[in-house]
């Protein structure tokens, strides 16, 4: 019995996986690259992240404090004047250099005089090195535990805009297939009114019909063109906000996919405890407990150590006489500060109450707005379904009287009529198309179910 080498069982496993690869980046629909692309695009949304790249940096900011600070502190007085001091060594010792000028009879121990001693120091000069440390500081710890949860609140608002961003770039690129498809209908009514318009003219040389005809065939085809323009307008202004959700040149050319078949039932019931905005709120209440936290814990004595590395003289002598250190441990207590720690505390308790009340007020409305939009999806597929029966009916009822109307059978009018309700139809079906998938869209959004790649 005879085995395949491994080196081709291995080549045929990379040539499946390439086929199984190459199948799903053809599935890969223009709008999933174009969401993609606007997640990594959008300038509001590099501002965001700009933000939580600041939040970040403030986090750091706080951890520093943990950290020695080491300064270099240096200062030169020189002065003279002002208040003084007398020293009376003269007084005090001339006494005694006289009894002993006597008792050794000589002048060995002359006199002095008293000495003023000025308050203001002359050419000194004190140069050092301090490093402070907290030793006990609760501040520092609270405030480290805030900044980080002010990243968390950033990192949610930056994802809670990622969501709302796939809905607007959908929406954007449904609405702009939309004013496509109906420049399609308006195009083929524009065909249709031109056929009838020569038949009226052929018909009217001919002496088979009236003016009359020949001049409303003329002014609905006019009013078709003025539609057809309006649809084209539509396209361009939806082209242009398109790419400018995604930061691109306003005119630059879309790709086109009509295939929708990914939007199913929903049937599984509709739960916003996973949206963004609930985390948000939910964070900036503990942020509220932190700094209550904060406010509470001031009244605890801070201690701070500190030691000096220095030299002190005057005109500039640098010896072992003027070299020092210097250590020691400051104590801060507040004791009082008019009742405004209390008063913050209070304030900062209702702070805390009011994020309560928030969080349980904006879950009700994202689950009054989930439920909305599973409905609106709902009625929009129903209303597909309708508009799908609708011209389907409103294409034969066409076709009968355009027959008739050849014949003779039917009038102008009814033509006209025909055409406007097939027209009608087609936009109708065009329109309930894109509003169900609008609606999807936003079923996608109240639900945080769409799956973003962070």
């Amino acid at each position: 019995m005879k085995t395949k080498p491994p080196e081709n069982h291995l080549i045929g496993c990379i040539f499946v996986a390439v086929i199984l690869l190459s199948q799903t980046l053809k599935a890969q629909t223009p709008l999933v690259n174009y969401v993609a692309e606007g997640l990594e695009s959008n300038i509001i949304l590099q501002q965001k992240k700009i933000s939580l790249q600041q939040a970040k940096q403030s986090l750091q900011i706080a951890k520093s404090y943990f950290l020695p600070s080491i300064n270099v502190l240096a200062d030169y007085t020189s002065g003279q004047g002002g208040r003084s001091i007398g020293i009376p060594v003269g007084d005090l010792l001339n006494p005694v250099y006289t009894s002993l000028n006597q008792l050794t009879e000589t002048n060995s121990f002359p006199q002095i005089e008293n000495v003023s001693q000025d308050f203001f120091p002359n050419n000194f000069y004190d140069a050092k090195v301090r490093a402070s440390v907290p030793i006990i500081n609760t501040d520092l710890h609270v405030n480290r535990s805030i900044q980080q949860q002010k990243i968390v609140l950033q990192e949610y608002e930056v994802t809670a805009y990622k969501r709302q961003l796939v809905l607007e770039i959908k929406t954007a690129y449904y609405n702009y297939l939309s004013a496509l498809e109906a420049i399609k209908i308006y195009e083929s009514a524009l065909e249709l009114m031109r056929r009838n318009v020569a038949l009226n003219e052929s018909l009217l040389k001919n002496g088979k019909s009236l003016p009359a005809n020949y001049l409303r065939s003329k002014s609905e085809l006019e009013r078709v063109k003025a539609d057809l323009n309006n649809a084209t307008n539509q396209s361009l202004n939806a082209k242009k906000y398109f790419n400018f959700l995604l930061n691109k040149d306003l005119d630059t050319a879309i790709e086109i996919h009509n295939s929708f078949d990914e939007v199913g039932p929903v049937t599984d019931p509709i739960t916003v405890e996973q949206r963004e905005e609930l985390y948000m709120l939910k964070t900036a209440q503990e942020i509220n407990a932190s700094s209550l936290q904060l406010y509470k814990l001031s009244r605890l004595p801070k201690v701070n150590g500190f030691i000096d590395l220095g030299t002190q003289a005057s005109d500039w002598q640098f010896n072992n006489d003027s070299r020092y250190y210097l250590v020691g441990i400051q104590l801060s207590l507040p004791i009082f500060q008019g009742f405004r720690n209390n008063t913050l505390i209070r304030q900062t308790k209702l702070d805390v109450e009011k994020a309560r009340l928030d969080v349980k007020n904006t879950e009700a409305q994202l689950q009054v707005a989930a439920d909305i939009a599973q409905h609106n999806l709902q009625t929009a597929r129903q209303n597909y379904a309708a508009a799908e029966e609708q011209l389907t009916a409103a294409k034969s009822y066409y076709h009968l009287i355009d027959r008739g109307y050849k014949e003779g059978v039917n009038s102008l009018i009814e033509f006209i009529d025909a055409r406007n309700q097939l027209t009608s139809s087609e936009l109708q079906l065009n329109l309930r198309q894109f509003e169900m998938l609008v609606a999807a869209a936003h079923v996608e959004r109240e639900t945080s179910s769409y799956i973003l790649n962070h």
